[in-house]
């Protein structure tokens, strides 16, 4: 018993010293982030902070409760890493949810997909149509490279007719292939010829850097397409971290259990 009290102790004091490193690398990586001039990369910083501070706090608990074998401080280790693990099934089983709608349209002679908004679901609806978040958003976009790039990339029309557009860069640097207007270049389309669809985007597009298609519906569909797909890679990772966590919250457990029988003893 006393060898599979100092295993599982064992490992969590160092399983928590590990997490404890990263946690500070990850509050540095955020207080960096909050001296960084744009915007759009500061408003994760408090996020980032936060969870770099839930992690070192947790771990912090983690270790102090297996250096001391301490049952109390495993004890509240445990409910924290409870509450972390139901928290991240909640978000993965929401995440999943909320990007199973949603799915690009192939166009005859592109090699990239177009998106409609109301293909999404109605959570991304909501968040995208808020125009307090979609200003922010769009002014992140329009000091982004995205569309900028396109006409350095892209020098001849033939190579950006051939190109795999980014579903951002498809939705939001030019206007849908259904206006039909001629393309002169990557980044500039002839607006003269009057629009053969009736797609409010149409009347929505210019050919300034500023404006280009960022008011446009393609645009944020583009963008909800975006984060469907890295809201699928945070859920797949989420899954696997689960898997570690629940391991980790097993060893705890009997790293628990044997130091309340050692204290019992004593």
């Amino acid at each position: 018993m006393r060898a599979g009290s100092g295993t599982s102790t064992f490992l969590i004091r160092w399983i928590n010293f590990l997490t404890i490193l990263v946690a500070v690398g990850v509050i540095g990586f955020g207080v960096w982030m909050s001296t960084h001039h744009d915007s759009c990369k500061r408003s994760l910083t408090l996020p980032v902070i936060g969870l770099g501070s839930v992690i070192f706090v947790v771990s912090i608990i983690g270790f102090l409760g297996a250096w001391k074998s301490n049952s109390i401080l495993l004890w509240i280790y445990l409910t924290l890493l409870c509450i972390i693990l139901v928290a991240i099934l909640v978000f993965t089983v929401l995440a999943f949810i909320v990007t199973n709608n949603g799915s690009g349209h192939n166009v005859t002679g592109l090699r990239y997909k177009e998106y409609q908004l109301h293909d999404y679901s109605s959570w991304f609806l909501k968040h995208l149509n808020d125009s307090h978040n979609w200003d922010h958003l769009k002014s992140c976009l329009v000091k982004s490279d995205d569309c900028n790039n396109l006409s350095r990339r892209y020098r001849t029309l033939k190579q950006f007719n051939l190109a795999k557009l980014s579903p951002i860069e498809a939705g939001c640097c030019r206007p849908p292939s259904d206006c039909g207007y001629p393309a002169v270049n990557a980044s500039f389309y002839d607006l003269s010829f009057h629009p053969i669809s009736s797609n409010r985007d149409c009347k929505l597009y210019k050919n300034a850097k500023s404006i280009k298609c960022y008011n446009c519906d393609s645009c944020k569909a583009g963008v909800a397409q975006y984060m469907k797909i890295e809201w699928r890679v945070v859920a797949i990772f989420n899954v696997i971290l689960f898997v570690v966590l629940s391991m980790v919250y097993f060893v705890g457990c009997c790293a628990r259990r044997n130091a309340a029988r050692g204290n019992s003893k004593v």
